[in-house]
């Protein structure tokens, strides 16, 4: 693929990570699948439906495994057109391994992924216009959107990168914080899988592949992030929506 080819292409296919058990989630996650339930009347994986039907990417590939019946199910009715499933019903494949099984259904060309259990409201441009914008395949691997820590609901953790000020990205160091944490949401090369192991592994992998390249950058989202990891995130998302 030339560097024209992938610039008029780039973000039009995207994948949504849900096929996890949703521990943290219990006692919901126990009947519903993490992504299906609700929040503010609407189960969470339509949030990022909603981003990515805004931003007119085509192919969607959405994959399962814990209580996968539902998700078929919410696929058939969700009124979303660019839906394909990807079934991990005979092995749950992790974050990386789920995305290189669905590999052949995103294209050539850089793809979002986006995980289910999280989402955001948006700045002053769409982000996944920005990111769009912001890729430069010439020197990225992939493209991390990140959320300042003190822009974020629901999150409580210690951040998980640097953000350097050429957009490249580092690790927080141990014990220490770090000022930005992953949104959920990244633009990926396809070609950062070549050579990926077989079976389950993290994209965490091939982050620090990237890394030890040079070629991991971050964007800065310039909204809030709403993180929906426990039951008791549930109330804290909704009330940011009702403060719309």
């Amino acid at each position: 693929m030339t560097g024209d080819d992938e610039a008029q292409s780039t973000g039009n296919s995207a994948m949504i990570l849900a096929a996890g058990l949703g521990t943290r989630m219990k006692p919901l996650s126990d009947t519903t699948p993490k992504p299906l339930i609700e929040v503010a009347g609407r189960p969470l994986i339509n949030y990022a439906m909603d981003r990515l039907s805004g931003a007119g990417v085509e192919t969607v590939v959405v994959n399962m495994h814990h209580l996968a019946g539902q998700i078929e199910t919410w696929a058939k009715v969700s009124g979303y057109r660019a839906v394909i499933l990807s079934d991990e019903r005979n092995e749950l494949l992790d974050t990386g391994g789920g995305v290189a099984l669905a590999l052949p259904l995103l294209g050539k060309a850089p793809f979002f992924v986006l995980n289910s259990d999280s989402f955001w409201i948006e700045g002053i441009s769409p982000a996944l216009d920005r990111m769009r914008s912001a890729w430069d395949g010439g020197h990225m691997d992939c493209l991390l959107l990140l959320s300042a820590v003190t822009a974020c609901t629901g999150y409580e953790g210690r951040g998980d990168f640097i953000l350097e000020s050429d957009g490249r990205v580092a690790r927080r160091p141990p014990g220490e914080m770090a000022p930005f944490v992953y949104t959920g949401c990244c633009l990926i090369k396809p070609e950062l899988f070549d050579g990926c192991p077989p079976g389950p592994f993290s994209l965490n992998l091939l982050w620090d592949q990237a890394l030890e390249r040079g070629r991991l950058f971050g964007l800065r989202h310039d909204g809030v992030w709403i993180h929906v990891g426990t039951p008791d995130a549930i109330a804290k998302a909704e009330r940011a929506l009702a403060e719309l």
